[in-house]
């Protein structure tokens, strides 16, 4: 997360050697392509991008393709993402049959897919509505979706989004300016909602005896509603994990975390969904201190992060920073099948972290 102001910026200290600049940077992309190369098989494809593709009665998405992955975001509501998975494989993202296609309208819809919004969470200012369109450009690399100003709230929210095309990875910047005249406080807070029938898994913070370590790892936070002996929670030693039920006459469940690790997955099917995300240590986070939450009711679950607390004067804006990967692997239940097959997958991504 980054705090961006207007300002001037000095090439002095480039233009007095460019030439040992224009090697330095060489030798750093260097290293970087092997590093990357070390731990994925390169695609060797190319970004494609589709515009006025139609989805799901949206006439006007945006599709994004590297050959083997794609990803579809509406325009004419917005900034959203309504589907990442496999070509012609299983939307990871959960679509509300019943919204889908829909425009207009002052009542706020969820949609389904990745949205952006503003924490703390309050009704009705977190509930603003997305239904009307936005603007998109795109430069050849980067997806960039735009929304007006909300009214309710003086919040203009934007989504950049770089699809990788050597690798299953997808890099999100969200912004959050103010275009209020007054100074505003808060927190950038990406969502992502999955498709049902899935399992999260969130990190725990490493065992350390008694005595050696006296002060507390880490917060756990809890609402009012989460039910801790719900069957769909297993509190394991090294991980958290949570399995969506699609079972109508389960309840709703919530926790947050300060997630010091960065990272939180999400496997359906033989497919896994990783996120990445920053944890900043001397930040101040809402919801008591939490980076990470989760939440799920029968329809689907979603696998949040958020940014910093921030004080934003007119014209300031804040961003979080998301990676996505996307990996073919079976995640048993148990924490040896996590540990032998998940955390290799995040030990790969472990460069790309924001």
């Amino acid at each position: 997360m980054q705090t961006t102001k207007p300002a001037k910026q000095s090439l002095t200290h480039l233009a007095s050697n460019p030439n040992r600049h224009s090697r330095r940077i060489a030798a750093l992309v260097g290293v970087a392509g092997i590093l990357v190369s070390a731990h994925f098989t390169p695609l060797q494809g190319e970004i494609k991008m589709e515009k006025n593709y139609s989805y799901g009665g949206w006439q006007n998405c945006v599709r994004l393709s590297n050959g083997e992955i794609e990803m579809i975001a509406t325009t004419d509501v917005g900034p959203r993402v309504i589907r990442l998975g496999f070509i012609n494989g299983q939307n990871l993202f959960k679509e509300v049959e019943s919204e889908i296609g829909k425009t207009g309208g002052s009542e706020w819809r969820g949609y389904g897919g990745h949205r952006l919004w503003h924490a703390p969470e309050a009704m009705p200012r977190t509930y603003a509505p997305d239904n009307q369109p936005i603007d998109c450009d795109w430069d050849g690399t980067t997806l960039r979706l735009t929304q007006a100003t909300e009214e309710s709230t003086g919040v203009q929210k934007q989504i950049n989004i770089t699809l990788d095309p050597e690798i299953n990875r997808v890099k999100l910047t969200h912004r959050i300016t103010n275009r209020n005249l007054w100074t505003i406080d808060l927190s950038p807070w990406c969502l992502t909602v999955m498709a049902p029938g899935g399992r999260a898994i969130f990190p725990q913070e490493e065992y350390k005896p008694h005595p050696d370590y006296l002060l507390p790892a880490r917060p756990l936070v809890l609402w009012h509603y989460t039910d801790m002996q719900d069957p769909r929670w297993n509190w394991g030693t090294k991980y958290i994990q949570l399995k969506q039920d699609p079972s109508p006459d389960v309840s709703k469940q919530k926790i947050g975390l300060l997630n010091k690790k960065g990272w939180c997955a999400y496997t359906l099917n033989g497919e896994v969904f990783l996120k990445r995300f920053g944890f900043t240590p001397d930040a101040e986070y809402p919801d008591y201190n939490c980076n990470n939450e989760t939440f799920t009711n029968p329809d689907m679950l979603e696998v949040e992060t958020l940014g910093p607390m921030t004080k934003l004067e007119p014209g300031e804006a804040t961003e979080q920073v998301e990676q996505w990967f996307l990996f073919k692997k079976d995640i048993g239940a148990s924490e040896e099948s996590i540990d032998d097959n998940l955390l290799p997958l995040v030990e790969k991504t472990a460069s790309f972290a924001p």
